[in-house]
């Protein structure tokens, strides 16, 4: 079976929300580093930006599968590989430095689109999102579970149903600026649908 080498950081770590999405095909996992500049989203991971001189931790895996696991983290990482000018993130090969090693490794990783960079998102000081995850945890671990389902039923709503809610549910979600009262409905704000995409 073919394997592929990817560096991955943030919620795709071990230990962190998005990394069952790619533990089963997990043949091999070294810590390693690679270049770039690493900045913090509002809803608290990081997104990683092609460019700078921070050594950026992140993991090395050696993923079992073909093309069909390639394109599913590129639909995870929302990249078009015919349109990726357009797309969210990229996806490229780049130098990984493993600890214990003294010659980098080839291997893909997912850099933002620098056009699609928010505005309010902060640079991670020496590039180190794990420290900076600690200091200060992700949105999305601060959530009561009554307030995930609800985010999670507004975000696969076709957008034209009306999604019951309590006044108090109301309240939080509206105080932590996860959702908008379009009048008649209400919809997921623009951090609204990006804690939905950490919790999908």
């Amino acid at each position: 079976m073919t394997t592929t080498r990817f560096f991955i950081y943030g919620s795709l770590t071990e230990g962190m929300i998005h990394y069952a999405k790619i533990q089963n095909f997990v043949e091999s996992l070294a810590f390693a580093r690679i270049k770039g500049t690493a900045y913090r989203l509002k809803v608290g991971f990081p997104a990683l930006v092609k460019g700078g001189s921070d050594l950026v931790p992140g993991q090395l895996v050696e993923l079992k599968g073909s093309e069909l696991l390639k394109a599913l983290l590129d639909e995870f990482y929302g990249f078009n590989p015919l349109d990726p000018d357009k797309s969210l993130y990229a996806r490229e090969e780049v130098d990984v430095y493993v600890e214990g090693s003294s010659e980098p490794i080839k291997a893909w990783t997912y850099f933002l689109n620098p056009l699609k960079l928010p505005v309010n998102a902060a640079v991670i000081p020496g590039g180190d999102w794990k420290k900076s995850i600690e200091d200060q945890p992700a949105l999305t671990s601060k959530l009561t579970e009554k307030q995930m389902t609800y985010i999670q039923r507004l975000g696969r709503s076709t957008g034209r149903e009306i999604v019951p809610i309590d006044l108090t549910l109301y309240r939080e979600l509206m105080n932590l600026e996860l959702i908008v009262d379009k009048g008649r409905r209400l919809a997921l704000s623009k951090l609204g649908q990006e804690v939905f995409r950490h919790l999908a």
